[in-house]
């Protein structure tokens, strides 16, 4: 909107950085060789690369005259990435963010023009976009460097490596604690670990089953990636225990490279506000293309959530396990042909 109302103009060498970028047909429209979009989640990479935009991996260092920012929900990762922004903009240059009303805009700004000062803003369509002025003395240091270390992974206040803005970042949710709880003792061979975050249930696979040989950690947002390597390293060194594990930045509807004795999971079925119980769905689907025919599903859901049709068309066998605190734990054995 604001370039399309002539209060800004694209960079003359036509260099932008989009921070958390997401496809849509605007951005097709008007992004140019020069733009590099970054974006830790999956799903969204894979878009954004469908569509011939050039995708980097997050954390790089080149600094652009103008950087495009869609922030998060969560205000300490949102404050992290606006200093990320700040800082990837070159002298004069020019930070723009564009958050919806309903998910904390006016918050947003605030924070955005507390770290580099006065900023222009419009709104419309419940939304509203505001940028900086041409970077330089207004920017307040001190906070920029207070912010920076915001994204950094921390102990959260159950032991585990986390950072902010992960599922559950600062506990272990209710779900996974329910199904490590109930995990059996003679769970054995290869797991693969669905959704995993920032590496809990993995942890607790490997505190609580001395037979498993090697686990495989599939998560799709980048920024979890760090932590659960960590708390695997760590699980590893509680244990006394040699097991191999990897952690892989992977979209699990896509499916997996590799056949598994045992897959567990606390399937995501929401994205942002929206429910969307066929990415449950899809992760049972998953699951069961990738076991071996010997091969056990665990997984954990809310209550409510319409998996047992699913459940019942790719297993022989399917028991609830447990139902309580609104979640059930569910076994699945003998994948149909």
């Amino acid at each position: 909107m604001p370039f399309d109302t002539g209060e800004l103009a694209l960079p003359a060498d036509g260099r932008v950085l989009f921070l958390r970028a997401r496809d849509g047909f605007r951005l097709r429209e008007m992004a140019r060789k020069g733009w590099v979009c970054e974006q830790g989640f999956k799903p969204f990479a894979e878009a954004l690369t469908r569509s011939g935009l050039h995708v980097a991996p997050p954390g790089g260092n080149e600094l652009f005259p103008l950087v495009l920012v869609l922030p998060p929900r969560q205000r300490d990762e949102a404050r992290a990435l606006f200093a990320q922004a700040l800082q990837r903009a070159s002298e004069g240059g020019v930070v723009l963010a564009a958050v919806p009303n309903a998910e904390g805009a006016k918050s947003a700004e605030g924070d955005l023009a507390s770290l580099a000062g006065p900023l222009h803003t419009l709104s419309k369509h419940k939304c509203r976009v505001f940028w900086t002025q041409p970077l330089g003395a207004t920017m307040d240091r001190g906070l920029l460097d207070a912010w920076t270390v915001l994204d950094a992974p921390r102990l959260n206040d159950a032991g585990y490596v986390s950072r902010p803005g992960l599922f559950a970042w600062d506990r272990v949710d209710t779900a996974s604690a329910l199904l490590a709880e109930h995990l059996p003792a003679d769970l054995a061979g290869r797991v693969a670990d669905l959704g995993a975050g920032y590496g809990y249930l993995s942890a607790q696979l490997i505190a609580r089953c001395p037979a498993v040989s090697s686990v495989d950690l599939y998560e799709a947002e980048a920024r979890a990636l760090e932590p659960a390597r960590q708390n695997l390293e760590r699980a590893l060194s509680d244990s006394g225990r040699d097991v191999a594990f990897e952690v892989h930045w992977h979209d699990v509807t896509q499916g997996l490279p590799k056949r598994y004795d045992v897959v567990v999971s606390n399937p995501p079925f929401h994205q942002g506000r929206a429910d969307l119980p066929e990415l449950g769905r899809a992760f049972i689907d998953t699951a069961a293309d990738a076991l071996l025919p010997h091969g056990r599903f665990w997984l954990v859901a809310n209550r409510h959530l319409p998996y047992e049709a699913t459940l019942a068309s790719r297993f022989n066998e399917v028991r609830a396990v447990v139902m309580q605190d609104g979640f059930k734990v569910i076994e699945a054995r003998g994948v149909r042909a």
